[in-house]
């Protein structure tokens, strides 16, 4: 369990209320956002507490780790819906019946303020810039005291809903069936290569017979049986233009388990065939899953049309935040 701190005065009605944190990837010059990318780290059962009009209104229970959704269309005129791709999570928020401003409480919570990427100014007000952002854990169990008993009960109460990563995120679904429309409304395409590029999303058809030419089995178990492997994008069928949907080297084959880890961010792979795991996968469950350290170690180089695809991968869908995680008071 780990504690963050959002600022939600744009959006705290729609958050709260929705249940979720949405942010962009990036900012609007295509920049990194450091507050953004910590959304790729909040892990089921983390803490966050909401501030929204110079208080802390609300305390969330994280249901989910992030996953890549549209801007909720909840959010109106604050740009288009299925133009921006951003992060979610999805939050069990409880509010406040008694909120608390920290600028009252600044003399306690100044001491535990980070150099880098605080939440508040040293006066207790909040900084604009930020949206999402790591506390210490002192700081977290300082202002759960702060609040008193009704942020005792919550944590204390907190239970995270069953959370399958079997279970496909709902963002997700509608953003896909969304494209899937378009696809078919999509009249310079023949049925064939609609076809081709429907069943792709699924692993299966043209797209796996073009993988099975370039892949022969698990990079990470070695299970070579067919039956066995699923062919996994690295860009995903949602990010990909129909061409590369379709792409032999847009794609793995791989066992269940490490296809499911792959698709959803904690695993990913480096140019020269070293595993990455992201840091809020947890080791004990992949461990059950047979996969221990010996096996995430090399798995063999790629060639250079796959390199591209897990560049992607490595930027857009491995939940890793890229920005240095050293937001405690040196």
């Amino acid at each position: 369990m780990r504690f963050w701190w959002v600022n939600q005065n744009q959006t705290y009605k729609q958050e709260v209320l929705g249940g979720y944190l949405w942010s962009p990837k990036t900012k609007a010059n295509g920049a990194r956002n450091p507050f953004y990318e910590f959304m790729r780290e909040v892990s089921p059962g983390d803490i966050i507490f909401s501030f929204c009009d110079a208080e802390i209104k609300a305390i969330g229970i994280a249901q989910s780790n992030a996953y890549e959704a549209p801007k909720p269309l909840e959010f109106g005129n604050i740009g288009a819906y299925w133009d921006l791709v951003g992060w979610r999570v999805e939050v069990n928020f409880s509010k406040l019946t008694t909120p608390i401003k920290p600028a009252t409480h600044i003399t306690l919570i100044r001491p535990y303020l980070a150099e880098k990427y605080a939440p508040l100014r040293s006066n207790g007000y909040g900084q604009q810039s930020t949206y999402l952002t790591r506390l210490s854990d002192p700081l977290g169990r300082l202002l759960i005291d702060l609040v008193g008993t009704e942020a005792r009960m919550i944590v204390q109460g907190a239970r995270v809903e069953d959370f399958s990563l079997s279970t496909p995120n709902i963002g997700q679904v509608i953003w896909e069936e969304h494209q899937l429309n378009a696809l078919r409304r999509d009249e310079h395409l023949m049925e064939t290569e609609k076809q081709s590029i429907v069943l792709a999303r699924r692993g299966q058809g043209l797209f796996r017979q073009r993988v099975s030419s370039v892949e022969r089995a698990c990079r990470v178990t070695k299970v070579s049986q067919p039956e066995y492997l699923r062919a996994s994008h690295s860009k995903p069928w949602r990010d990909s233009d129909n061409e590369e949907r379709l792409n032999g080297e847009n794609g793995l084959l791989l066992t269940p388990d490490v296809d499911l880890l792959f698709d959803r961010g904690f695993l990913s792979f480096k140019d020269n065939g070293d595993v990455l795991v992201s840091p809020v996968a947890d080791r004990v469950s992949m461990e059950k899953m047979g996969l221990s350290t010996d096996l995430l170690r090399n798995v063999g180089s790629f060639s250079e049309g796959q390199k591209g695809f897990l560049q992607f991968h490595r930027k857009k869908i491995f939940l890793e935040a890229r920005v240095s995680r050293d937001t405690e008071k040196r």
